[in-house]
């Protein structure tokens, strides 16, 4: 059985739902605080063991290859400086094994992932959505590895949400219960309206997938939106190789969206060692002028 080495991360979305600040910006490169949003799943992949990522950008995208590129005159300036403690934090991104290639149409999630064929090769391999930011005691990614470990099989990460979300998500038809976190999976099902969904446990951002996928993503016909729809493939795959479904039960943040997005910032900032006493501060604060406005509106 191979090794799970390679991540794929999808960063050719154009970034809408954030405009203006996406017009000249990849959406990927958005700071929590202080850190952009890409760097977040980067690190969840390297804590999980992974050796090698490659990023699937488009148009516009340049600044996250930037990020992870070196910068000498940035670097040495601190240095002249001694700031050696944002000198670490500039190069700790300088060390992790990218790859890069862009995607040209946007085609759809499958299609980004085709695009990783011979990247991965004949490898097992994560597919990791920039827009999903997880937290648990033991990362999403490093979770599905366990799994594969154990069963050789594909294992894609689902979780509960409320039924009338599901023409959101990729969504499990449950067959039957493995164990307290696993299932197998009757069908995959792309987008379902909320009375024909067969379930509440939507597919999220992270996917551990076996090669043969690719064989099939190059024959996929366009499905919802038109689009190479990744889970259509998925439920391909599940007809002649077992697919799991692994239940996530941590916390995850949908900085795709702006509720989620600003959540996401004041959850990090919360726990930032810089930040956390001020912003728990004005949290409590801002608490009580909001209570305070209430009790004169009555």
């Amino acid at each position: 059985m191979k090794k799970v080495r390679k991540a794929v991360i999808p960063a050719a979305g154009l970034g809408t739902r954030f405009l203006p600040a996406t017009k000249a910006m990849a959406k990927e490169m958005l700071p929590i605080v202080d850190k952009p949003t890409i760097q977040f799943i980067v690190e969840e992949a390297i804590a999980s063991g992974i050796e090698e990522i490659l990023v699937v950008t488009g148009k516009s995208k340049r600044s996250i290859e930037d990020h992870f590129d070196s910068n000498i005159e940035l670097e040495e300036n601190l240095k002249e400086k001694n700031k050696l403690e944002l000198l670490k934090l500039v190069e700790e991104t300088t060390k992790i094994k990218l790859h890069f290639i862009r995607q040209s149409y946007p085609k759809g999630l499958g299609d980004a992932v085709l695009h990783a064929k011979a990247f991965v090769g004949d490898e097992p391999f994560v597919v990791m959505l920039g827009d999903d930011l997880m937290m648990d005691k033991e990362p999403l990614t490093k979770q599905l590895i366990n799994e594969y470990n154990e069963n050789s099989a594909s294992n894609i990460a689902v979780m509960e949400i409320p039924k009338e979300d599901t023409s959101k998500y990729g969504i499990i038809d449950p067959e039957r219960q493995v164990n307290e976190k696993l299932y197998n999976v009757r069908k995959f099902v792309e987008k379902p309206d909320p009375e024909k969904a067969p379930s509440n446990l939507a597919i999220i951002g992270r996917y551990l997938l076996t090669p043969e996928i690719f064989t099939i993503l190059e024959n996929q016909e366009p499905g919802a939106g038109n689009e190479i729809q990744l889970t259509d493939a998925i439920d391909k795959l599940n007809k002649t190789q077992r697919v799991f479904a692994h239940v996530f039960t941590g916390k995850r943040y949908d900085v795709g969206d702006k509720f989620g997005f600003m959540q996401t910032s004041i959850q990090y900032g919360l726990i930032h060692p810089q930040i956390k006493d001020d912003l728990s501060q004005y949290i409590i604060e801002l608490g009580k002028e909001l209570e305070s406005k209430k009790a004169k509106k009555k």
